[in-house]
């Protein structure tokens, strides 16, 4: 089997088809077919490795003071995932870096390697005024290159040694790992987890999360960190309609029965090039149905594929919309769910971290 080199095609264990220019390229590439170069893309040839880059940050929280975001400090480890959501729709950040949203997003990712060094120091800083951080608000800090790299882990580690309160939001059981540290906290009303679940279809998941956890995993998760005593809610998100939006009461109830407390949604967001991207993910794995899930998201974005309207981007508005809302409400209220914004975590057990000095810890 032999695929044209030049159009997009799937990828066996990522989620872009394709790897188009940042919007911020001084250049544009356009390949043509010489005749060469098909005989070494057949279905055998290798496939995309992911990269990992070392990057020394100068400051890992990030402040943001959008009013449909529940939290206004932020960390992220890694910048890209490996996870290779489809959908995400932190893809088009990697134009800052001069790197594509499809391909590259997904397989160069870079790693803050002084990332505890850093914190340690914002945290002492005089001013300092301490606000739950949340970790994986742009990627997701138990992506696969967590497993090695323990930058996620370093970063709770600063945070549980300054009783400092910090939320979770991953898709990944590599969770699981950490809870020697995220039990103590958890005592200590430092940390709340939200595991990501959008469908039970492990099928569907294989190709809009290549390299997340599965769903069942996902669940199997909540389940431990509640038997461990950590406070676990369930994100049903993204919805994707005429997707994956028929699972949102399925994935509420098993997530209910594993332990999951609390529950949120959003809808799927295309911003920038993320809307050329979906469409190409859409047109090889669901061509039958890509028209209409595409006509479903414009309904709930006044009529384009991506209204950044702070009141409308999470939830959508319009008949389809509305319906959704519904049916979640509905669905909280049978299974006992608190709203995500309801989350309650200590910030007044915080001790600032101690500044290196030459005479070390004897005063």
């Amino acid at each position: 089997m032999h695929v044209d080199p030049y159009s997009p095609h799937a990828i066996k264990g990522r989620g872009a088809a394709s790897n188009p220019e940042g919007r911020f390229a001084a250049t544009r590439a356009h390949a043509e077919d010489d005749g060469w170069q098909s005989a070494l893309l057949d279905e055998d040839a290798p496939r995309p490795r992911t990269e990992v880059t070392a990057e020394r940050a100068r400051s890992v929280i990030t402040r943001n003071d959008s009013p449909d975001v529940g939290f206004d400090q932020a960390l992220n480890p890694y910048r890209g995932c490996e996870h290779g959501c489809i959908y995400c729709f932190a893809r088009p950040s990697h134009s800052y870096l001069d790197l594509s949203p499809g391909l590259d997003f997904e397989t160069k990712i870079r790693a803050k390697t002084n990332l505890a060094d850093v914190l340690r120091a914002e945290l002492a800083k005089p001013g300092y005024r301490v606000r739950p951080i949340n970790i994986g608000s742009n990627t997701d800090p138990y992506q696969p290159i967590e497993k090695h790299q323990q930058l996620t882990r370093a970063a709770l580690e600063v945070l549980a040694a300054s009783h400092h309160p910090c939320t979770i939001v991953t898709k990944n059981a590599l969770i699981e790992r950490d809870l020697d540290l995220l039990t103590p906290m958890a005592r200590e009303s430092l940390v709340q987890v939200f595991i990501s679940v959008n469908s039970l279809d492990n099928r569907l998941a294989a190709k809009l999360e290549p390299r997340a956890s599965a769903p069942h995993r996902r669940l199997k998760a909540i389940a431990n960190l509640t038997d461990a005593g950590v406070p676990v809610g369930v994100l049903v998100a993204p919805i994707i309609p005429a997707l994956n939006d028929r699972d949102m009461e399925a994935v509420l109830e098993r997530a209910a029965e594993a332990g999951a407390s609390m529950a949120g949604y959003t809808v799927v967001r295309l911003p920038w090039q993320l809307k050329q991207l979906f469409r190409e993910w859409l047109d090889l794995h669901v061509p039958e149905r890509a028209d209409h899930v595409m006509s479903l998201i414009r309904q709930m974005h006044h009529g384009r594929d991506y209204d950044p309207d702070f009141r409308t981007r999470m939830r959508g508005s319009g008949v389809f919309a509305d319906l959704l809302r519904k049916r979640f409400d509905v669905a909280c209220r049978k299974h006992g769910f608190a709203r995500s914004r309801e989350l309650r975590l200590d910030t007044t057990r915080f001790v600032p971290p101690r500044k290196p000095s030459p005479q070390g810890e004897l005063f």
